[in-house]
């Protein structure tokens, strides 16, 4: 199934905004602060592209005079629908249980309602959908640019968006596509930094458990697993790699198979598969973190999961997805080259999961 429903941003005008619409112009507003029109249109549509001294002149000026850009003139000109898209490939069961989804869209939804724009969403589950949601999306002309949530390599729709000429932005690095926008984190270091608490606090056995097979995200986790490992001068164990798919139900299968290598403590590459693994552990009888130790990925809400809070890196999830369109806007209006590629940063946030507290007192 597709889902192409759109979340229109309604304009409110009232009987003297439309008034005050009418008297002035972006002329009016560039020379009252003292900046070319072009900047006072940049500002208006949210470009990247200006100092936050400027922007806030120009707001605060528009602010003052109570000036509102018309959305409807300013789509003519342009011949831009003021709509962009988010294409989710191969996702539509992740997408209603991960609560990282709900995160990152209401990210997106917050940068498209600071630059007036309407977003259509494309979760394509088979590859029936792929072929009916291309032209939907490359050749239809209702869409100014793409957002592509970032899923296996060579995924052959996200391929055909990128070569088209609509501006995409991936969310998430694409594997071998180095022309590619993207907005993303330092997932290697991230993992590296996860693995390396559990080191430093003296776990011997620390197993992990990966994401989905292929997929770039956990490519990078495991990698920064293993460089933890190498910078501490120890040599990873097949038996305490367990491979999950990012799901809660995945956490615990994968937890049930690192059991007989008797890790005492494992990094979970996503906070829900952390989460199964918990409930995998204290089935056994076994006892968190004083058996095994546990540090998560993403740092989403997990209250009605865990009753030990977990420890884990966050990611800005919300910003990813404000940035995302951010970066989009720009290449809608300056061009797609070269490639805007942005890493944001990720925190190790420490809670009871890890033992960190036990270990201190030890």
């Amino acid at each position: 199934m597709i889902f192409g429903s759109a979340l229109f941003l309604p304009f409110l005008w009232s009987q003297y905004g439309v008034i005050l619409m009418a008297e002035l112009t972006l002329e009016d507003i560039a020379k009252q602060v003292g900046v070319s029109r072009s900047t006072v249109s940049r500002v208006v549509n949210g470009s990247p592209n200006v100092s936050d001294d400027v922007r806030n002149r120009v707001l605060s000026a528009i602010q003052e005079t109570g000036f509102h850009p018309n959305a409807a003139a300013r789509s003519l000109a342009s011949q831009r629908t003021r709509m962009i898209g988010l294409v989710i490939p191969g996702s539509v069961k992740t997408f209603f249980t991960d609560p990282f989804f709900p995160q990152l869209i209401q990210g997106i939804a917050c940068g498209c309602n600071n630059n007036d724009l309407s977003l259509s969403f494309f979760l394509v589950g088979n590859k029936d959908d792929e072929k009916k949601i291309l032209p939907r999306i490359a050749k239809s002309g209702m869409l100014d640019g793409v957002l592509i949530q970032s899923g296996l390599p060579g995924d052959p729709l996200v391929e055909q968006l990128i070569a088209s000429r609509i501006p995409s932005v991936m969310l998430g690095r694409p594997e071998g596509l180095n022309e590619i926008s993207f907005v993303d984190v330092d997932n290697i270091e991230a993992a590296a930094k996860a693995t390396q608490h559990l080191i430093g606090l003296g776990y011997e056995r620390i197993g992990t458990i990966t994401g989905k097979k292929g997929n770039v995200v956990t490519h990078d986790r495991l990698e920064g697993y293993r460089k933890a490992f190498a910078n501490n001068g120890r040599t990873v164990e097949k038996v305490l790699i367990a491979g999950g798919d990012f799901s809660e139900i995945g956490g615990y299968d994968a937890m049930k198979a690192l059991l007989p290598s008797k890790p005492d403590a494992v990094f979970a590459a996503s906070d829900l598969m952390a989460a199964g693994a918990v409930r995998a552990v204290l089935e056994t009888g076994l006892r968190v973190p004083e058996d095994i130790a546990f540090v998560g990925f993403d740092d989403i809400p997990l209250e009605s999961m865990m009753k030990i809070p977990l420890t884990t890196i966050r990611q800005p999830i919300k910003k990813l997805g404000i940035k995302a369109v951010e970066v989009l806007i720009d290449l809608i209006e300056n061009g797609k080259s070269p490639a805007r590629q942005f890493v944001l940063e990720t925190e190790l946030v420490v809670r009871e999961s890890c033992g960190a507290k036990i270990k201190r007192f030890e």
